[in-house]
């Protein structure tokens, strides 16, 4: 039985073999994977990826969007949203001194979360999550805001600054039309976020109003795990060895009840599943890895076979959980993830949050480990 049909209006009850699809909008529908076990294990009667055209051999029966988002009405691709490092314009002072400055607009705009399932967004730069924002220990950092959304927006950085640069209601709100210069030092370094931090807090953000800050560490300030910091360091001959990866958990209210009826990895649910994030085996992977699901206190991160290394906030160089394969965040918190596929055969890996009714509504994804 379902917990709460309430938060499950996207899956179907299915309750004999075979699967049911519930559409909520046209061409929408999530296939239950309840009474799948009784179905063709490698396709057959019952499989259907319809417009999708992607998926994992013998996962045909679990949940599945029938269809696929056209992600270039979105203005944005899930998979680029992986690995597309906003890095802004470096310039240097008379110091020598590097400040690094992003422009960075509200938009509103609606998002195509699932085929034909429009949600009004409210967004940094059109997409969700806003851009990821990468930067280096020690620069200064300058943010100008841009609210060209018809409601009051600010950009609230997790951080260390000033109160003045707080993006809080009484310190760098900006209403539509308006402007504001956020600057401050890039410290501590870590896997970080920003969001907006207008009232209503909730809405803001379950609207899409957030996005990853990752501060990558300076080596030369880190004489005691130089190697480690080297390899964190963008660009870095020691970071091309790695493969690294943004993942922004979070959901969608699609009907403003304030409980979430999608959950997904990157905003649209299973584009992993459909589409299975490439991985190489002789190259280690590092997960960026944020949690903003608004409405939930606590999302998971759980990979199949294998074990990781787990580092809080990625605020130290060594790590804080030692060989893991599952890991809990509060809305919030974030932290970097790194594994090592080397002795893996080659195939299809699971990844998903560890709340059964998460993975359902759209938090399940694959890792094609080649």
């Amino acid at each position: 039985m379902l917990a709460n049909p309430k938060r499950r209006l996207l899956l179907g009850a299915g309750a004999v073999a075979g699967a049911i699809a519930t559409p909520i909008a046209a061409g929408f529908a999530v296939r239950s994977a309840v009474g799948q076990a009784h179905g063709p294990a490698h396709g057959g009667a019952g499989t259907t990826h319809a417009a999708a055209g992607h998926g994992i051999p013998g996962m045909e029966g679990d949940n599945l969007i029938v269809g696929a988002v056209d992600h270039a009405r979105n203005g944005f691709n899930p998979h680029d949203i992986l690995t597309d490092w906003d890095v802004g314009e470096v310039s240097t002072g008379p110091d020598g001194r590097r400040t690094r400055e992003w422009v960075v607009t509200a938009v509103d705009k609606e998002v195509e979360l699932a085929p034909e399932l429009m949600f009004p967004a409210w967004t940094f730069n059109g997409r969700i999550p806003g851009p990821t924002l990468r930067c280096t220990e020690g620069e200064r950092l300058r943010i100008v805001f841009n609210n060209g959304s018809a409601h009051p927006h600010s950009m609230h950085f997790h951080g260390i600054h000033s109160w003045r640069m707080d993006g809080v209601p009484y310190a760098g709100l900006v209403q539509p039309g308006g402007q504001f210069i956020y600057e401050f030092d890039a410290k501590p370094f870590g896997c970080h976020l920003y969001h907006c931090h207008a009232l209503p807090l909730k809405r803001h953000i379950h609207k899409g109003m957030y996005g990853a800050f990752i501060v990558d560490p300076d080596p030369a300030r880190h004489p005691e795990a130089t190697a480690v910091a080297e390899s964190r360091l963008l660009g870095s001959a020691r970071n091309a060895e790695w493969q690294e990866i943004m993942i922004c958990m979070n959901a969608f209210d699609t009907n403003f009840d304030d409980e979430n009826e999608i959950y997904a990895a990157n905003t649209i649910p299973f584009a992993y599943q459909q589409k299975p994030i490439r991985v190489e085996r002789g190259r280690k992977l590092r997960i960026y890895l944020v949690n903003i699901t608004e409405f939930d206190p606590v999302n998971s991160f759980h990979v199949h076979g294998n074990f990781f290394d787990y580092y809080d906030h990625g605020t130290t160089l060594t790590p804080t959980l030692r060989v893991v394969d599952t890991i809990m965040q509060c809305q919030g918190q974030r932290g970097i993830i790194e594994m090592d596929w080397s002795e893996h055969e080659p195939g299809h890996y699971m990844f998903h949050a560890h709340q059964s009714e998460f993975a359902e509504l759209g938090w399940m994804s694959h890792f094609e480990v080649v």
